[in-house]
C-alpha cells in the first residue's frame, strides 16, 4: 500500500516537474514584444479614367416614323403581362384579322426573332417559347414586358 502511494505522488511530482520545465521552455523560446516587427502593405493609387467626349449624332430617320418599343428589340426577351388571366392570344401573322395559333397566358417567357411591325392600330413581335419551338407566333406589344437578362 505505501509503495503505490509512493508511487502516485513521485508521478504528480513528475508531472509538475514537467510542466513548469515545458512552460520555462515556451517562455524562453516566445519572441519578445521589441523582436516583432510591424510590417507594412504597398497600396497603389490607380486614376479614374477621364470622362470622354462623346459625337453629337443627328438623327437622319423622320421622328415621326419611330415606333416606339418599350424596351422590346430582336434577341431580347419578353414577359406577357397585363390579360387579366384571359391570356395573349399569339397569330401566324401580324394583326387582329390572322388566324390565332394559341393563347399564351400572363408570366410566360418569350425570345423575340423579328419586329416591329405595325398593323390594326398595334406594334407586333414574332416571339418563340424558348422551352417549345411550337409554341411562337406574332403578339401586340401592350402585352408585353421587356425582360432584361442577367448574364
Amino acid at each position: 500500500m505505501r509503495f503505490q502511494k509512493w508511487m502516485a505522488w513521485a508521478a504528480v511530482g513528475l508531472a509538475i516537474s514537467l510542466c513548469v520545465i515545458w512552460s520555462a521552455i515556451f517562455l524562453i523560446s516566445r519572441p519578445s514584444a521589441s523582436a516583432v516587427s510591424q510590417s507594412s502593405a504597398l497600396i497603389t493609387v490607380i486614376p479614374a479614367p477621364t470622362q470622354t467626349q462623346t459625337p453629337t449624332i443627328t438623327p437622319t430617320v423622320d421622328p415621326a416614323t419611330i415606333i416606339e418599343t418599350g424596351g422590346l428589340a430582336v434577341g431580347g426577351v419578353a414577359q406577357i403581362t397585363g390579360t387579366d388571366g384571359a391570356g395573349l392570344r399569339l397569330r401566324e401573322n401580324a394583326g387582329t384579322a390572322a388566324l390565332v395559333k394559341f393563347i399564351a397566358m400572363d408570366s410566360e417567357v418569350f425570345e423575340i426573332t423579328e419586329g416591329p411591325v405595325e398593323k390594326d392600330g398595334y406594334v407586333w413581335w414574332h416571339i418563340v417559347s424558348p422551352y417549345d419551338e411550337s409554341r411562337s407566333g406574332w403578339a401586340a406589344s401592350s402585352f408585353l414586358s421587356a425582360i432584361v437578362r442577367q448574364d
